[in-house]
Parts: C-alpha cells; sequence; structure tokens
C-alpha cells in the first residue's frame, strides 16, 4: 500500500518518519523540499504536486497549518481530490474548524473518495515518539481500515462520531491548552508582581488542583527563556480563532476564548509568532514590565 503524505512541518515530518519507520512507502509532498529530505534520503519519494501524490497513493494524509492550505492542495489546480483512484481514503490530521471538515468530507464523496478528519493531540516530542492522540470523525469501517497506520504514529484513537466530529473535540481541547495557558502566564505575572519569585510560584501552584498538568513541561521553557516552538503561538491563536468562528456557527458564546485569542494576535503583534505559544507568559511579564526575580 502507497501512502502519500502532504505537509512535512513541525508534526508532519515527525509523523511521516513514523511511517517509514514501519516500512511504509511514501510519496510526499511540501511547498519546500528541503523539509523532506531526510525522508527522501531513506526512500520516499518526491512528488511536483499534490496531484502528482493522489496518482501513487492508496492512502493520503494531510497535515497543514490552516483551512486554506488543506483547500489548496485538494481543490485547486493541481489539487490531489479529483486525481484519487476511487475508494481511496484521505485523513486530514490538520487542525480546522469542523464546518470545513464537512465541506471537504462532501467534496470527497462526490469523488468517490472516503474521507477522515483525524487531528492529533501532541507536540514535536510526542509526535516523534509515536505518542500522538487521533481524535477521528467518519465511517467506523473507515476508521478500522487505517487504525494501523493511525497507530504507527499514535498511541490511541478515539473515534468521536461521523464527519467533523474529531475536529470538533480537537478544537475544544486546543480551546482549553490556550485559554489554560493564557490564565497561568497571568497569574505568573500577578504573583511576580506582588513580589513572589518565579521559582516559589512555580513550586508551588504546578501539581495544584487548580493547574493543568501539561503546564509542568512549561516551566523549562520559561525558566530558559528558550521558546522553540512544540506548538507555535501562531497556531495557538488561529484555533482559538476558529474555535470563535465555530462558536458563531453553533450560537455559543465564549467571552473568556475570545479574550485570549486576542491576547494571543497582540503576542504576535510583538514578535512571539513563531515561538512556543508558552511565550505568551514572555509578553505578559514584558508586558506589564515586572523586572527581574
Amino acid at each position: 500500500m502507497k501512502i502519500g503524505f502532504i505537509g512535512l512541518g513541525i508534526m508532519g515530518s515527525r509523523m511521516a518518519a513514523n511511517l517509514q519507520k514501519h516500512g511504509h512507502s511514501l510519496v510526499v509532498f511540501n511547498r519546500t523540499r528541503a523539509k523532506a529530505q531526510p525522508l527522501l534520503d531513506k526512500g520516499a519519494t518526491f512528488a511536483e504536486s499534490p496531484a502528482k501524490v493522489a496518482e501513487h497513493a492508496d492512502v493520503l494524509i494531510t497535515m497543514l497549518a490552516q483551512p486554506d492550505a488543506v483547500a489548496q492542495v485538494a481543490l485547486r489546480a493541481n489539487g490531489f481530490l479529483n486525481h484519487l483512484k476511487p475508494n481511496a481514503i484521505w485523513i486530514d490530521c490538520s487542525s480546522v474548524n469542523p464546518s470545513f471538515s464537512k465541506k471537504m468530507a462532501t467534496a470527497a464523496a462526490a469523488e468517490q473518495v472516503r474521507f477522515l478528519d483525524a487531528p492529533v493531540t501532541g507536540s514535536a516530542p510526542t509526535a516523534a515518539e509515536a505518542k500522538l492522540v487521533f481524535w477521528v470523525g467518519g465511517d467506523a469501517a473507515d476508521v478500522e481500515a487505517i487504525r494501523p497506520l493511525l497507530l504507527d504514529m499514535g498511541n490511541k484513537i478515539v473515534h468521536a462520531g461521523g464527519n467533523g466530529m474529531g475536529t470538533s473535540i480537537k478544537m475544544v481541547i486546543n480551546l482549553l491548552l490556550g485559554t489554560g495557558m493564557a490564565a497561568f502566564a497571568e497569574g505568573m505575572a500577578l504573583g511576580e508582581g506582588l513580589g513572589l519569585s518565579r521559582k516559589t510560584l512555580f513550586d508551588s501552584l504546578l501539581g495544584m488542583p487548580a493547574v493543568p498538568p501539561f503546564l509542568t513541561g512549561k516551566r523549562d521553557k520559561i525558566e530558559k527563556g528558550d521558546y522553540d516552538a512544540e506548538f507555535p503561538l501562531r497556531w495557538m491563536q488561529k484555533d482559538m480563532h476558529l474555535a470563535s468562528v465555530s462558536a458563531y456557527e453553533s450560537g455559543v458564546a465564549m467571552p473568556l476564548a475570545n479574550a485570549a485569542k486576542e491576547l494571543y494576535r497582540l503576542a504576535m503583534r510583538e514578535g512571539h509568532a513563531g515561538q512556543d505559544f508558552s511565550a505568551i507568559y514572555d509578553y505578559l511579564t514584558n508586558t506589564y514590565d515586572l523586572g527581574d526575580d
């Protein structure tokens, strides 16, 4: 079985590498060919367009930054969707909004292509270690058909329901991550402003019921001021914007999430876009000019 993979960024490159480690034959495409080189060195084939990927793929996986990028490689000139074989499977692992996933499912069905939305929870290290969680929306039989592939890249699969339900639960999760990180950063800023040391705050707060467990993994980044991206801040802001769009579509009010979304946007304007989303701490503490520990 030939697997096509489109999108070799922080997450996609590691996911594709794990497929290779399990002996799968890959044909890949990425706008920047250099990012594909480690895979090509180990036997993957580079296609000159998404359409060329589709011509060779029984299963095609996309892992892209945003809905527009997915639509471009799927639907526009040299897109893959109308080049896939009938009954081929398209797995979209991108973090997009549910209404977009449903739109792609409809477009795929028109081409006799089976579609699954399967976004992931995890960061660069968990992607490298094949410990991602897949949140999948689509037909149950199709989920079972690709289960072994997903388990080559992750260690848990949750079938959340029909098309759009995988992206729905991923959206809720990222909303909680984004607001949780922003709230913690603001709490740290307040504590430091009141004269508490950063060390005291970390030692006291981490592990408390009020603090999400994932924040323990951000301590080292904040203490060292090294915000090398595991999950870039700009993509967190994008996910929170998509959550806001989905809330509008479904008639749900999200005042806290919208405030956090705008906070991340302000941080982007101050140069934090490409940093890990935990850099919201750096933005807040510099904004409030707290001084040294």
